[in-house]
């Protein structure tokens, strides 16, 4: 295991309880998961997210390469913009990993993968590139930069406490490279994050980054963990590998059925891995299909469990992905399959947690949507 570049930092200094994400140590919470998940819809705060796989793809076959291996077409995306959430199939339609990818050049690409699935999804790029013959480079850039997501409604107002005059008029899903923050140079800066929230992203050498983490607590802003990162996305509707998806036909539904939205998959594009499968799955409609779970208040403060069977009357019509108490909601939330037969947006339902039924609606995502 090895943690993260400025993980003693974060706990000498900030109070970090860390903790196993993967192959990484990384701080789980500071000052509490829920303060810091209030703290990022309300106003700001900073996780260290190094634990993100980065991969730079490069050569005359690059783009080639990746609309090979992703369900959106990439041939609009300018030089300068992220282009994502996009999927990478297996042959069955199931989902490999969903990531965000950053056009450099018209031969240069970045990849952000989710942790969990960095050394699985750097073995398929190499195979890929060998057994179809694409002339790119593939090299794992993870451990050269610290990644820094500053996220909530208050950080373009931190950005430019920290020297980025420009922060506001950068837009969604744009970056740029070797600007300067907090007196360093950075490798690069997105409007972008994984919160539901306004944010930006920051990639710099780990000293720098250290600067700007030091900059940020004295401006105030707090430092929030990978629980509260969970916990946010789960209210933004977002989805977790190994919960919301995964390559198993036999535990997880096609693409068409996890609902990903936001572009993730181009229908008029052709060529890329899993196609025919996803086609099919179109076509015949998915069996399952994801769903948002808003329980009533009366359920307290349950959590819903990956599992939790979800009931109409006695017959099971799904069952929970992700779950949550929500502070913002002041209410127990959850991500779930629901059979297509009974999805039907305000359908009442019944979920089983630890043994006892409680009632709730399905909804359409987000629970919770930007202020």
């Amino acid at each position: 295991m090895r943690g993260i570049h400025l993980l003693d930092y974060y706990v000498e200094k900030l109070g970090a309880e860390p903790g196993a994400y993967g192959d990484w140590e990384v701080p789980y919470r500071f000052s509490g998961a829920v303060e810091e998940h209030v703290e990022v819809r309300e106003r700001v705060a900073f996780f260290d997210v190094t634990h993100m796989g980065r991969v730079l793809v490069k050569g005359e076959d690059a783009f080639d390469f990746l609309q090979y291996v992703y369900t959106k077409d990439l041939k609009d995306v300018k030089q300068g913009r992220m282009s994502g959430p996009t999927l990478s199939l297996n042959d069955w339609a199931r989902v490999k990993d969903d990531e965000m990818l950053y056009k450099l050049g018209d031969h240069e690409w970045l990849i952000v993968v989710n942790s969990l699935a960095f050394n699985k999804m750097l073995e398929f790029f190499k195979r890929v590139r060998e057994e179809k013959g694409f002339k790119v480079e593939i090299m794992d850039l993870t451990n050269e930069h610290t990644m820094l997501a500053i996220q909530g409604p208050e950080s373009p107002r931190i950005m430019e406490l920290l020297g980025a005059s420009w922060a506001g008029s950068l837009k969604p899903l744009e970056f740029k490279m070797n600007e300067t923050l907090a007196g360093g140079e950075v490798y690069l800066v997105s409007r972008s994050g994984w919160t539901g929230e306004d944010g930006y992203e920051v990639w710099a050498k780990p000293g720098v980054a250290l600067r700007i983490v030091e900059a940020l607590v004295k401006a105030g802003v707090k430092p929030a963990g990978l629980v509260a990162r969970d916990t946010l996305r789960i209210e933004a509707g977002f989805v977790l590998g190994d919960h919301e998806y995964g390559e198993d036909p036999a535990v997880f539904p096609c693409a068409v059925g996890l609902r990903y939205g936001m572009g993730a998959i181009t229908w008029g594009k052709k060529g890329f891995i899993g196609e025919e499968a996803l086609r099919a799955c179109r076509r015949e409609g998915p069996r399952w299909a994801r769903y948002g779970l808003k329980f009533s208040k009366e359920a307290g403060r349950i959590v819903p469990r990956h599992g939790d069977a979800v009931f109409i009357e006695d017959v099971q019509v799904g069952w929970v992905t992700s779950g949550m108490y929500s502070p913002i909601l002041k209410r127990a939330i959850a991500q779930a399959y629901i059979d297509t037969r009974y999805a039907v947006v305000g359908e009442e339902v019944e979920v089983s947690v630890k043994g006892k039924r409680f009632e709730a609606k399905i909804v359409d995502f987000p629970f919770v949507t930007r202020k």
